[in-house]
């Protein structure tokens, strides 16, 4: 196996300043599709990376074991898979094993072994703990105690696929045009300030909750040691992971709504809270002033996706871009509307969202942008 060294940068690269691409599509009806177009679109945007990390979230993947947390791990030595497995039969009812299906292409430099396991929570091993909790220590268990071992996936019924590489070498190599999903996210990067390496690159994802990201989280330390005392544990090395793991803390925890939790990673200016109406004021000074360390400084678009639901938003200023597009019950977000339209020409709408503002896809409810649904906003008078 190799070591860590030789899996971070095949490329020599140093620090290079430009911006990644991220995509998503999801049918809002729930049925499964391909990624071929998916990957299509994100291979469309291939100049706004630079190898060093590309991948992919796909949401109902595993419908025969849609019951059970499946777990991806990244492995750099023997020893630490043998260690884990080990960790999991004593922590899980152990369904099944596999290694994750490769093909063998030049463009992958030095791959770690990945495999997967499909879990049940033993309720007696939980000592009245909730399922989810459970499993979220014994991630944070393994990914800060076993050597040479990374769980990156940890949902149900969905996956995170990613390495070091180009998006569609990345798809080429996990086979990923033999897997359908209703919800697929993708990113191409552009390391700036953090190694390019194969747990760094995205999608982070801790449960169902995956992130992909462009840009840069300069408010990362306080981001982290806010979220340490909620028991999470940062060891991708990457500023991104804070998202994924604050959206988990927000939503699953405190039981905020994913518009409300747009507010606290991108609030309103105080300029513009003071111009708010009354109880809207109230609302964001709140939220200020309890989720103030979670607050998500620098430029940054980013597309949040869970079991049905897509959401994607940028900074208070969009720094970075983002176009959202729908067709009929498919709504896709991306970095670049061409994107889009490669795979989807006739559009019955696109536009760019304003900075702060979600667009929600959903299972349970219309597509909605800036708090009304896209049905409302044609029929709007101009």
């Amino acid at each position: 196996m190799k070591d860590l060294n030789e899996t971070n940068n095949p490329y020599c690269d140093d620090k290079v300043i430009d911006a990644c691409s991220i995509f998503g599509m999801m049918n809002t009806t729930g049925e499964r599709f391909s990624g071929e177009c998916v990957i299509r679109a994100i291979a469309n945007m291939h100049v706004r990376g630079n190898g060093l990390g590309g991948g992919f979230a796909i949401y109902g993947i595993y419908p025969e074991y849609a019951g059970c947390y499946a777990f991806h791990i990244m492995y750099l030595s023997r020893e630490g898979k043998s260690e884990v497995e080990d960790f999991l039969k004593d922590r899980f009812r152990f369904m099944t094993a596999e290694e994750v299906p490769t093909r063998r292409t030049q463009k992958i430099v030095n791959p770690p072994l990945v495999w997967r396991y499909f879990l049940e929570v033993d309720q007696q091993k939980c000592n009245g703990q909730p399922q989810d909790d459970y499993v979220m220590d014994r991630v944070m268990e393994i990914n800060t105690r076993i050597k040479d071992a990374f769980v990156f996936s940890s949902g149900k019924d969905m996956a995170v696929f990613k390495g070091v590489g180009y998006p569609e070498e990345i798809a080429e190599y996990f086979c990923l045009e033999e897997y359908e999903g209703y919800l697929w996210t993708a990113h191409g990067r552009f390391p700036t300030n953090t190694p390019g390496w194969w747990g760094g690159a995205h999608p982070f994802s801790i449960l169902d909750w995956t992130v992909v990201h462009n840009g840069e989280i300069s408010s990362y330390g306080i981001n982290r040691r806010y979220l340490e005392g909620f028991g999470y544990h940062c060891t991708m090395q990457t500023d991104t992971e804070v998202i994924a793991y604050a959206v988990d803390l927000l939503v699953r925890k405190h039981g905020l709504p994913m518009e409300i939790v747009a507010k606290i990673l991108a609030p309103p200016f105080w300029d513009d809270i003071e111009r708010c109406p009354e109880d809207e004021q109230k609302l964001f000074r709140t939220l200020r002033q309890v989720y103030g360390s979670l607050l998500l400084n620098g430029p940054f678009t980013v597309i949040i996706a869970n079991h049905g639901e897509m959401i994607g938003f940028t900074d208070r200023i969009r720094l970075r871009p983002l176009t959202a597009g729908v067709k009929d019950s498919v709504l896709y977000l991306s970095s670049e509307e061409s994107a889009i339209r490669l795979i989807c020409p006739d559009l019955d709408q696109a536009w760019i969202p304003m900075g702060g503002e979600p667009v929600v896809g959903s299972l349970e409810r219309p597509i909605v942008s800036k708090g009304v649904t896209i049905a409302e906003r044609n029929e709007a008078p101009c």
